[in-house]
């Protein structure tokens, strides 16, 4: 978005327009589970960068996705994010641009690999790789100084152990066998696959500092990153009629309607997400919270302690 504002592209272009492999996308349509061979039908139309935003573009993602897209996925090399291999993003997003999408563009939410593109978008219009990009514009200039996509040596005894679960539901620790095509250590090599939707290791005040440049409407500390305008923009409403559960998502955060937040408090307004390891956050504009709960496990068969944790930040508020 910082991109956006500076002209470099508008929301509802193609993303074709720059990365040209995405031209003329289609539709998953037959689907043979014995030799994962497959036939398409033309989609209705392009791809834009809203789309990819939104998670409405039709893209799968790999490891977590749909059956059949995971091994359409799996059969060329698609990576789920958290990468050790010595691979670059560019490669990757390129092969996925020429595979089929699971559903017409706009039609439907759909959780994918999307803001890998979108990293890719990045660096095409920067001219620099992501990495460098991040640390650049965004996590220098907000005192970021412990997010990274791979760890330096000497932050390598601060990364958290990631835990699986016993056939008791005990925490054990994990292997790279325990979510299949994830490295769980993948953050203490030195790689070069900079995934734009899950590639980060971070801490809780890091991001929380994230959190509040947004909720301050992009500026932080006398840093701004965004104008006021764009903030709102992002945690508008931007899939119209379609539905996250009982809310919205805007472009890149599931937004709390009034009808969505009678479920746990959370204001009408407030952003949020979360990650594949136990980790959840929001902020809510109207009571003035950034609140982040980071969990490294999974599976992760209690996760009723990420919703009593929410309760518990609202039952506190004393006006």
């Amino acid at each position: 978005m910082m991109l956006f504002e500076e002209g470099k592209f508008l929301l509802d272009d193609p993303i074709s327009k720059y990365i040209p492999e995405f031209a003329n996308p289609r539709i998953l349509d037959q689907f043979n589970e014995k030799d994962t061979t497959y036939t398409t039908i033309p989609a209705n139309r392009e791809i834009t960068i809203r789309d990819l935003l939104t998670h409405t573009s039709g893209i799968d993602y790999a490891v977590i996705g749909s059956e059949k897209m995971r091994a359409i996925y799996a059969k060329s090399g698609i990576p789920s994010g958290f990468v050790s291999d010595k691979i670059l993003l560019g490669d990757k997003i390129r092969a996925l641009g020429k595979l089929p999408l699971k559903h017409q563009p706009g039609e439907r939410f759909t959780y994918g690999l999307n803001v890998d593109v979108l990293g890719y978008l990045v660096e095409v219009l920067s001219g620099e790789s992501l990495d460098q990009y991040f640390q650049k514009h965004i996590f220098e200039p907000l005192g970021m100084t412990d997010t990274y996509f791979y760890l330096p040596s000497s932050k390598f005894d601060r990364l958290v152990t990631v835990y699986t679960e016993d056939d008791k539901h005990h925490p054990v620790k994990a292997t790279d066998q325990t979510v299949p095509g994830v490295s769980v250590n993948f953050p203490l090599v030195e790689g070069t696959y900079f995934s734009g939707g899950g590639g980060l290791s971070s801490t809780v005040k890091d991001y929380a500092t994230f959190l509040q440049m947004l909720l301050n409407k992009g500026e932080y500390n006398g840093k701004r990153l965004l104008s006021r305008r764009t903030v709102e923009l992002i945690t508008t409403n931007q899939i119209g009629d379609l539905n996250l559960g009982r809310d919205k998502f805007g472009l890149g955060f599931q937004i709390t309607t009034k009808n969505g937040q009678a479920v746990l408090g959370f204001s009408e307004g407030s952003f949020s997400w979360g990650g594949i390891l136990g980790t959840i956050y929001w902020a809510d504009p109207k009571e003035r919270l950034v609140c982040l709960m980071f969990i490294q496990q999974f599976p992760l068969s209690h996760s009723e302690i990420q919703g009593k944790f929410k309760a518990l930040v609202y039952q506190a508020l004393n006006d």
